[in-house]
């Protein structure tokens, strides 16, 4: 999220556009799975900043419904699900941590199709404070549905056993952190800045040299090896 329809216009351009050299820089096909994430990012900027013109009254009510809606599918039901299931995929071969991050994707799942059944049944709100904008569900999400959400998108970024995609996990964290403060005092929605940032490691990572010419056993640790 950003603070203004046009911040959150460039940001999803920008943002949009690493997602694209992400991919197309990959050095290993299986980490395209998570660095598809700047990409998804980059779409969630530019819905937002339709969302934003909805606010002002300067698109069309069924147009400023299709993109709340879209912001809310994103964000709800393809979020908790994409980020467990790219980490998974990127640490398929190390048979200990495929486990740890299979269940992780599984709680993932279970909050997308929680919050999906949600957002279809109840549609979602967007009000703007200031610079911020407040989404709602026709109803209050559980503490439980929350704390799946955040197990699902930060716990299995930090449960990595890839130490770059680790500390992704962490700047994902304090970006989290830091936008919710921001957001409940309504100074200003960053979490646009976050996202670039966040896109930028992600870019680092797929092109880093150790993934060149990686195969499927590749950095796998002999125990790891031994069990599989």
């Amino acid at each position: 999220m950003c603070w203004s329809p046009s911040a959150d216009a460039v940001a999803g351009g920008v943002i949009g556009a690493l997602g694209v050299v992400t991919l197309v820089g990959a050095r290993r096909g299986r980490d395209r799975v998570l660095g598809v994430l700047p990409l998804v990012l980059g779409a969630h900027q530019l819905v937002e900043s339709v969302v934003w013109l909805d606010t002002q009254g300067r698109v069309s009510a069924g147009v400023g419904r299709a993109a709340v809606t879209a912001w809310a599918v994103i964000a709800f039901v393809v979020l908790p699900t994409l980020v467990p299931l790219g980490v998974l995929v990127s640490a398929w071969p190390r048979v200990r941590a495929r486990w740890r991050l299979a269940a992780l994707l599984a709680v993932g799942a279970a909050v997308s199709v929680s919050l999906g059944w949600d957002v279809a049944a109840h549609g979602v709100t967007a009000t703007a404070h200031g610079h911020v904008l407040d989404y709602g569900l026709g109803i209050n999400a559980s503490g439980l549905l929350i704390a799946g959400y955040l197990v699902a998108t930060l716990g299995a970024p930090l449960s990595s056993p890839d130490r770059f995609i680790r500390c992704f996990g962490i700047a994902a964290f304090v970006g989290a952190v830091g936008c919710t403060v921001a957001w409940r005092v309504e100074f200003a929605s960053t979490w646009c800045a976050y996202a670039a940032v966040l896109s930028v490691i992600l870019l680092v990572w797929v092109r880093r040299p150790d993934a060149e010419g990686s195969s499927g056993l590749a950095g796998r640790r002999p125990a790891d090896a031994h069990a599989g």
